[in-house]
């Protein structure tokens, strides 16, 4: 099976939760909060309600960030105080649609503002996070860096055509977490990234599509937490960086 590097049978661990308030990671965070060997989860989003941050105890602490660089980088100059004992990081951002852009069917639906945006928080913003926490990712211990990507953003994979944005971006993200896998294994000796493919999740960013998705196919979100920690443990990162599904299914790039 995939034995991963980073021994979290010590406690004393931390892990970073970022996009803290979607409906997997609000599972992730329940789920590691639950958990003996983590003494202390970071959850940052763009904003928590009074509720989210009164329901997980004293294990978790809360950051709020506008997702700048200028926020991102303030952020982990803060979790330095950690460095050396964090052991996982998710990032969980992602849009696919708003009020004002939904997946293109054909290319003439097309428009560069949409462009923009998609990338900005399905590649951009992502790669942001890792540019700022590597210093404080250099540890012994290891750490395994996870980041949700999609199965359609797998060029060989790509049988159907359209949602070119989405496509497109997580194309560009799985490029980009591939070369920084390359960098980390030279300067940041035992992390490892791990590409996710969630599967279709009933979350507001499915929903509009859900009535294509057969009932056996559509996952709760705290199934889709449980089999991303149950991948996690359950296999030896034996790579620098790998892309897998919510099946524990390896996916072309």
């Amino acid at each position: 099976m995939l034995k991963n590097s980073q021994d979290t049978n010590k406690t004393g661990n931390v892990a970073i939760v970022i996009g803290a308030t979607s409906r997997i990671a609000v599972s992730l965070i329940e789920d590691l909060a639950n958990d003996v060997r983590f003494t202390k989860i970071v959850a940052i989003s763009r904003q928590f309600s009074d509720k989210a941050e009164t329901s997980f105890g004293h294990k978790v602490s809360y950051f709020q960030s506008d997702y700048s660089e200028k926020s991102i980088s303030k952020i982990c100059e803060q979790l330095r105080s950690h460095k050396g004992k964090i052991s996982r990081v998710f990032i969980c951002n992602g849009i696919l649609h708003d009020s004002h852009l939904q997946p293109e069917k054909r290319i003439e639906d097309i428009k560069p503002e949409n462009l923009h945006k998609v990338f900005e928080v399905n590649a951009i913003i992502p790669m942001i996070w890792i540019k700022f926490l590597k210093p404080v990712l250099a540890n012994e211990q290891g750490c395994v860096v996870t980041v949700f990507s999609a199965r359609i953003g797998s060029i060989e994979d790509n049988r159907k055509g359209g949602w070119y944005s989405y496509r497109a971006s997580k194309a560009a993200l799985n490029m980009l977490l591939k070369t920084a896998a390359i960098e980390f294994e030279r300067v940041v000796k035992g992390t490892r990234f791990l590409v996710f493919h969630p599967g279709t999740t009933d979350t507001p960013l499915s929903k509009p599509f859900q009535k294509y998705v057969s009932q056996n196919k559509l996952f709760k979100p705290e199934f889709v937490a449980d089999q991303l920690l149950a991948l996690i443990e359950g296999n030896s990162l034996d790579k620098s960086i790998q892309f897998y599904g919510w099946d524990g299914e390896e996916i072309p790039w």
